[in-house]
């Protein structure tokens, strides 16, 4: 009968411009139905890098926004491309390396950790792809003041997972999103050392894009969403979706 379709009408569709990782752990399929059966509104997940997710939002071609880069949001909406950003989760970044842990940084903080591979010149493995995660990295040398470089600093212009197994192949370390790592955990001998340094947290954030930019965005969809993802009942399902065995996203809305 038609009453029953109505609230999709009335929702509409909404546009969620997002991060691969987002998608990729299974966080937005197990998360999103809750939205979309409460509201009616059909979700139509874009996941692009944060930058290019941020791109859209700028030109009007996303009606909500669940990115990484808390500096670049706030540039975002202080240029009036939203009217607010709020934290919604974080994941974590962690350092992984052979189980005999040559450089010895089992358990350091991430600047020891650093400044002792660097020391010893044991392989360290970079993305090197201009990443989000790349950025992340290469903010983790310059808080421990130092410029890699040299023969052991490796840099393979690839994504996580190759350069995992490229780290793995030299007996090396590196620095991987935890999610990617467990994926890949079974097949592997790298072990995780170094993590829950706050320095290693990932925050998301969720933006509503201005409504103003043209006709086809749906304000009152993107309104909805934001209000529904900083929910307690939202925030709680954040924090049991668990892949691998582990909790990947923290829940942090205030």
């Amino acid at each position: 009968p038609a009453e029953e379709e109505e609230p999709a009408e009335e929702g509409g569709e909404l546009i969620l411009a997002t991060t691969t990782s987002t998608e990729n752990s299974g966080l937005l399929d197990y998360i999103l139905p809750d939205f979309e059966e409460k509201t009616g509104v059909e979700v139509k997940v874009v996941a692009v890098g944060t930058g290019a997710a941020l791109q859209k939002g700028m030109d009007g071609e996303a009606d909500v926004l669940l990115v990484h880069a808390k500096a670049r949001e706030e540039a975002f909406v202080a240029e009036g491309h939203g009217p607010e950003r709020f934290d919604v989760m974080y994941n974590d970044f962690v350092i992984i390396g052979p189980e005999s842990d040559p450089a010895g940084v089992a358990g350091l903080n991430v600047v020891e950790a650093l400044t002792q591979i660097s020391e010893s010149e044991n392989s360290f493995v970079s993305r090197g792809d201009d990443s989000g995660t790349h950025t992340k990295e290469r903010s983790l040398w310059e808080a421990a003041e130092i410029t890699p470089e040299g023969d052991w600093y490796v840099e393979v212009g690839k994504g996580m997972g190759d350069t995992i197994t490229m780290a793995e192949e030299l007996q090396g370390y590196t620095m991987s999103d935890r999610a990617t790592y467990l994926s890949m955990k079974d097949n592997l001998e790298s072990v995780v050392l170094v993590e829950g340094d706050e320095i290693l947290f990932n925050q998301y954030g969720v933006i509503q894009v201005d409504p103003g930019k043209n006709d086809q965005i749906n304000a009152e969809a993107a309104e909805a969403f934001v209000n529904w993802i900083i929910s307690e009942e939202a925030q709680e399902l954040i924090g049991t979706y668990k892949a691998y065995g582990e909790v990947l996203f923290h829940p942090n809305a205030k």
